[in-house]
């Protein structure tokens, strides 16, 4: 059947027709979809009102750690905390104990360190051209960000891994040590660390404590001024920065990390890895 014009609207016309009647018998129904309709908006709705105060609280959370993020942070100060209700809580520092004496508490002669070198270390390097040779056996250590390495005159920054691990663990300790006690940091200086043959054939010349089999031949011992220090936030007495070491280095040789020789002349603690 071809359909035509005249056809097209008789059809519509019907189709009209048909719905009015069912409407006048069943005048319910566009209500219920009319109530269908503004349910289903009034759901959408409150998804958008739900989503929308979600995103606030996400931007006020972005916010908060955004501020958070950035305040400055100066090293060495401490941030108050407060309690819940906005109460400034002000931590009491720990206190300063240092040792009771630094000879008894640090008496491990050269004897007692050498052995422990000889086991850790690597056999006596010659000189510098012999050292460079040897770097699968040493580790550099001229740079750290928990000491700071002295002007090298009659050593190289160079230690066995294991010393080379004790010392920045020291190094640690010590800046976790003056943050708890409320003291502003200050790093560690290293004085000498690993000598050539060459260094203690010239050393002992003008150097009475100079041993021909010293400890620094084998790249397991360094040492640490206690009289001299390197400021970050800025400068602290020197006997005070000394009592806090002091108590790092006795809780290191306690755990047998290592031996510790208290060097009066020459100013350092003298320390050999276990």
């Amino acid at each position: 059947m071809k359909l035509t014009k005249n056809r097209y609207l008789l059809a519509f016309s019907i189709v009209v027709a048909l719905l009015f009647v069912v409407k006048l018998i069943f005048p319910d129904v566009n209500r219920a979809a009319g109530t269908r309709h503004a349910d289903d908006a009034g759901v959408h709705c409150s998804e958008q009102t739900a989503l929308s105060q979600q995103l606030e609280a996400a931007g006020e959370h972005c916010s908060e750690q955004t501020a958070l993020s950035q305040q400055p942070e100066a090293a060495g100060e401490h941030a108050t905390p407060l309690t819940s209700e906005g109460v400034e809580v002000v931590a009491k520092p720990h206190p300063i104990h240092s040792v009771p004496n630094y000879q008894e508490a640090f008496p491990d002669t050269n004897g007692v360190q050498l052995v422990a070198a000889e086991r850790w270390g690597v056999r006596p390097v010659r000189n510098r051209e012999d050292a460079e040779k040897r770097m699968k056996e040493l580790v550099y250590m001229g740079v750290s960000p928990y000491y700071h390495v002295d002007r090298l005159n009659s050593s190289i920054p160079y230690l066995v891994p294991r010393a080379a691990m004790l010392l920045q663990d020291i190094g640690r300790a010590f800046y976790d040590s003056l943050y708890v006690k409320g003291v502003p940091f200050n790093q560690l200086i290293v004085t000498s660390v690993l000598r050539t043959m060459d260094d203690v054939e010239k050393l002992r010349r003008h150097n009475g404590n100079a041993t021909e089999r010293s400890c620094h031949l084998y790249g397991t011992t360094f040492d640490i001024c206690y009289n001299r220090y390197e400021p970050v936030v800025r400068e602290v007495r020197n006997d005070t920065l000394k009592w806090v070491l002091s108590e790092v280095l006795r809780d290191m040789r306690e755990q047998g990390r290592c031996y510790i020789k208290y060097e009066v002349k020459q100013g350092c603690f003298h320390m050999t890895v276990r």
